[in-house]
């Protein structure tokens, strides 16, 4: 069974389909939610998702399945916090996040993935993109200023992904007002909402909601 609603494809602990989710969540719409285990992917995902990945939503005029595109999706249909209204600079910064960073990272946290890279020269590099995050947050509460937008939420779960690596490590760091940027962010009202549980998606159940009800 289905409902008429774009159906959003997610794995919980994925940061890609975390930030697809919070996109949704903060636009206040609503879509069908199917939560999926990585390593038995259902014949249907199999047929939305050209690449095979999380997070995928199909919706009426065809397929997303990159979590940026499904932030934008959404917040374009609405974006009460005019989260979409940032400067160039905030794109650079997701960029960075999504190609630099992100390599870091994977290499940094998969070490069997990656046997040719020293885990310690990736991490170097990782430190030092998150030392940059680290000196725009001395000045504003947000990446970008005084309030959240766009680049904030598509940052933050890789930036959770990477404290989780090792959380004392990285709370050791001389990075307060990342952490505190982190911990504002995890303790927050909309990361609980985007994190709830829900039962793996099987052919034939009814539809699970997400955003608003």
């Amino acid at each position: 069974m289905q409902s008429d609603l774009p159906i959003l494809w997610s794995f919980r602990r994925c940061p890609y389909a975390m930030r697809a989710r919070l996109g949704v969540r903060n636009a206040g719409i609503r879509v069908e939610l199917r939560e999926i285990k990585l390593r038995a992917k259902p014949e249907a995902f199999l047929q939305t998702s050209p690449t095979a990945t999380v997070p995928a939503l199909r919706t009426a005029g065809g397929v997303l399945d990159e979590s940026l595109d499904i932030m934008i999706w959404a917040l374009r249909q609405n974006d009460p916090d005019a989260l979409l209204e940032m400067t160039a600079e905030g794109w650079d910064l997701i960029s960075q996040n999504d190609g630099p960073f992100k390599r870091a990272l994977d290499r940094t946290k998969y070490v069997t993935r990656y046997p040719d890279c020293n885990p310690e020269e990736e991490r170097a590099k990782a430190v030092a993109h998150l030392m940059g995050l680290e000196a725009r947050l001395e000045k504003t509460l947000w990446l970008l200023g005084e309030r959240q937008t766009l680049a904030d939420l598509a940052i933050l779960p890789f930036i959770r992904q990477f404290a989780h690596i090792d959380r004392a490590w990285f709370d050791a760091q001389p990075w307060p007002h990342l952490i505190a940027w982190l911990d504002r962010f995890l303790a927050s009202d909309g990361f609980a909402k985007v994190m709830e549980k829900y039962d793996l998606w099987q052919e034939g159940d009814l539809p699970i909601f997400f955003g608003v009800v």
